[in-house]
């Protein structure tokens, strides 16, 4: 079976040439040619092996669509990037690659070195999914995310299917601050009637179902005008 890639790219040409190249070992290839449309492609369709994405692009920039998508749900945010730029300057390759870019490309490329890429990125894949561990653990706090469960101390915890979501977007990526926006994104395709004006009230409540003291949370802190982080400590 062919591994699925999606390259968001505005030169057409480069495109047709990379599907053609990649065609002949195993890869199929969807272009998309700006930002937009790519990322209503990867929520639209079954996630990609790898995205190629390109720096440059007619509307929204590489590294805000990296950051997009590093901010969708776990499935999505989870899609291995390899960036591409004809861009020299080593800050653009370290931003990328602190945004989430799995590795990063220059422009011009020899193909048989994109490929190479290519397989070490999903090489370096294979063996995290293997090694994720379907329970996530923060000291006496456990978030099953295959049978979305949420225990503390040995007992069950009750949330809502939109709370789960919300507390596994922030418990994946503890230890950064998260926007409202960037959780908005993480839970996006739910059906969340004025998310944007209840996401506290669900923090809330996530709150009173996890922590010691609601009042005085320890886990999900609030970063005043900004957002929220999860703590990493363990109790």
């Amino acid at each position: 079976m062919s591994q699925q890639l999606l390259m968001i790219e505005d030169d057409s040409r480069l495109a047709q040439m990379v599907s053609d190249y990649l065609g002949q070992f195993g890869f199929a290839l969807q272009h998309a040619p700006d930002a937009l449309s790519g990322l209503t492609l990867l929520q639209s369709t079954p996630p990609p092996d790898l995205l190629i994405l390109d720096l440059m692009l007619p509307d929204l920039d590489g590294l805000e669509t990296c950051r997009r998508i590093r901010a969708l749900p776990s499935a999505l945010a989870r899609v291995p990037i390899l960036m591409l730029t004809a861009k020299g300057d080593p800050m653009d390759r370290i931003i990328g690659l602190e945004m989430g870019a799995d590795d990063y490309l220059p422009k011009p490329f020899e193909p048989r070195e994109l490929l190479a890429r290519i397989r070490a990125i999903l090489r370096r894949q294979h063996d995290a999914v293997f090694s994720l561990p379907s329970t996530l653990r923060f000291g006496s706090l456990e978030i099953d995310r295959d049978a979305r469960t949420v225990s503390v101390k040995g007992e069950s915890r009750e949330l809502t299917s939109h709370q789960f979501d919300l507390l596994l977007a922030l418990a994946e990526r503890a230890g950064r601050v998260l926007t409202r926006d960037q959780l908005m994104e993480a839970v996006r395709g739910r059906e969340l009637e004025a998310f944007d004006r209840s996401i506290d009230v669900h923090i809330g409540r996530i709150r009173a179902a996890i922590e010691s003291d609601p009042k005085s949370p320890k886990r999900i802190l609030t970063v005043r005008g900004v957002g929220y982080i999860f703590a990493r400590q363990q109790d």
